[in-house]
C-alpha cells in the first residue's frame, strides 16, 4: 500500500519561491504517475501539474504554467514541485497523488488518482 507524504509548505510573500517535496514509501515509486492538486478554502480541488512514471511526460493547468515545475527523482522515491513567482491566489493546500501506470497517459483528473497525501499548506502573503 503506497503512501505519500508532502514536505515544504509554509509562508512566502508574494513574488517568492517554494519547493515541495512528496516522498512515497515504496521503491515501486518508479511505476506511478504522479500529480499535484492543490484546494482553496471554499474552492473545489484544482489539478496543477502531473508527470508520467518515467518523468517523459508532464501536464500543467494554465493558472500555473510556466511558474511551477514538477519533476521526480525515481531513485529517492520523491516527486518535487517547484513554485516560482508565487501569488496569493496560490494559497491553498497541496497534495500529491499516485496512481499506478496501467499504460494510460498521465492526467490531472482527481479520479485517476488512488493514493493522496495529507497535503502541507502553502499561505502566499505580504
Amino acid at each position: 500500500h503506497l503512501q505519500l507524504v508532502e514536505f515544504g509548505g509554509g509562508l512566502v510573500q508574494p513574488g517568492g519561491s517554494l519547493r515541495l517535496s512528496c516522498i512515497a514509501s515504496e521503491i515501486t515509486f518508479q511505476h506511478y504517475h504522479i500529480a499535484w492538486f492543490r484546494q482553496a478554502p471554499g474552492k473545489e480541488r484544482e489539478g496543477i501539474s502531473c508527470i508520467s512514471s518515467g518523468g517523459g511526460v508532464t501536464d500543467y493547468a494554465d493558472s500555473v504554467q510556466d511558474r511551477f515545475t514538477i519533476s521526480r527523482d525515481n531513485a529517492a522515491n520523491t516527486a518535487y514541485l517547484q513554485m516560482n513567482s508565487l501569488k496569493p491566489e496560490d494559497t491553498a493546500v497541496y497534495y500529491c497523488a499516485a496512481e499506478w501506470n496501467s499504460g494510460d497517459s498521465v492526467t490531472l483528473k482527481s479520479n485517476e488518482y488512488g493514493y493522496w497525501g495529507r497535503g502541507t499548506q502553502v499561505t502566499v502573503s505580504s
